[in-house]
């Protein structure tokens, strides 16, 4: 699979492509559509299941060096205002932010970011390290590993720094069930 057929198959999700129009229009910074409410929309196509099928959320980053809360709310509330319509549930999240509630969170370092595509780098998959944005009269597309994985139904823990072996489990346990097709890699 390349570009261009990841592309075409992720836009196929009609929520896909009202969330990437409308970071377009709101202007943040280093706006992306993120993750799995991709790839799972690919691998849905691919094993000819709805559309929208397992897609738990819709994943967007934004990377804003003003890093208040209350400027990451404002975004997160204008945005969902925006989208309330699509009736689905979308997290928005600025980068930039991300190392001052991660380990609290999650128990684990997260070193600061410098933009959205370092956070689509620590993904806890490699398979979801994949985002879409709008460019001009086109997309934009980052895949840190390519599109194997997407096209293969290969779920492979991505050894970043903010890795956990029992989330990886967790996910893999949830896709599997979705997608029985899907080959997890087991952790090392």
């Amino acid at each position: 699979m390349n570009r261009d057929e990841f592309l075409a198959l992720a836009l196929q999700n009609p929520v896909n492509v009202a969330i990437i129009d409308e970071l377009h229009r709101l202007a943040l910074p280093d706006a992306w559509l993120v993750s799995g409410c991709l790839v799972q929309t690919v691998w849905n196509v691919l094993t000819r299941r709805a559309i929208d099928h397992g897609i738990a959320d819709y994943d967007t980053f934004y990377f804003d060096p003003y890093t208040s809360w209350d400027a990451e709310d404002a975004v997160i509330r204008k945005l969902h205002a925006r989208l309330t319509h699509l009736g689905v549930k979308v997290e928005v999240r600025n980068q930039a932010r991300v190392h001052l509630w991660y380990p609290a969170k999650h128990g684990l370092p997260y070193p600061p970011l410098r933009s959205s595509r370092e956070g689509i780098d620590r993904f806890l998959t490699q398979n979801t390290q994949v985002g879409v944005r709008r460019a001009g009269d086109g997309y934009e597309v980052y895949a840190a590993h390519g599109f194997d994985d997407v096209a293969g139904l290969i779920a492979r823990p991505n050894p970043g720094p903010n890795f956990s072996a029992a989330s990886y489990a967790v996910k893999a346990a949830r896709w599997k069930a979705l997608w029985p097709e899907l080959t997890v890699i087991a952790a090392e």
